[in-house]
């Protein structure tokens, strides 16, 4: 758990970048409104993060999936977000399977050149 109430902040850095993505050409942004923002983000995930964590407690599980914060969001009638966010874990879990199945191919493909060096 955070030492400190700071410490659960999201960076400033991170969320300035966000939001100068998600903001037209031209229109720039305070100091003050990005240290909003990411209070406020900061805030927004601490809360889905509570929600996931009664949906797990209630499954009587320990571990916190990407499908549990989904569920929350749902709950917490966020379900705008349902969707896009299904989708972008659907997404990610396709990477990391593309990611992981390339990593054992290069192990196999090492393995193999070993094998024959040692002939």
């Amino acid at each position: 758990m955070a030492e400190k109430p700071e410490d659960l902040n999201l960076p400033l850095t991170v969320v300035t970048r966000i939001v100068k993505e998600a903001l037209p050409s031209g229109v720039s942004i305070s100091k003050e409104a990005r240290t909003g923002l990411a209070k406020a983000a900061s805030v927004f995930v601490l809360y889905v993060t509570s929600a996931a964590t009664n949906i797990v407690k209630n499954k009587k599980r320990k571990a916190l999936t990407g499908q549990d914060v989904i569920d929350a969001m749902k709950d917490i009638e966020f379900d705008r977000f349902v969707e896009p966010l299904g989708e972008a874990l659907e997404h990610y879990k396709t990477m990391a399977s593309a990611r992981k199945s390339a990593s054992m191919k290069k192990k196999d493909e090492q393995e193999d050149a070993e094998v024959i060096e040692d002939d």
